[in-house]
């Protein structure tokens, strides 16, 4: 699987996914064991969301959609 998105925190990687997903896009969010790591530190980068290697490109292009507010 390829990483296409780093979010800011878990909850928007689930945004993220489930927009993938109603695209027909299969994908994984990864990182929400690592939160409960950092105890005291502020969280960031743990957060990524991955596709596979076929559905890398359309991912990147609605993810960019997004970005831009354009979904």
């Amino acid at each position: 699987m390829q990483l296409v998105f780093r979010a800011n925190n878990i909850l928007e990687a689930h945004i993220v996914a489930g927009m993938l997903k109603s695209n027909d896009i299969d994908c994984h969010v990864g990182g929400h064991y690592l939160q409960g790591a950092v105890g005291d530190l502020p969280a960031t980068d743990f957060a990524h969301v991955f596709v596979n290697e076929d559905d890398q490109s359309r991912a990147e292009a609605l993810i960019e959609d997004y970005e831009n507010g354009e979904l």
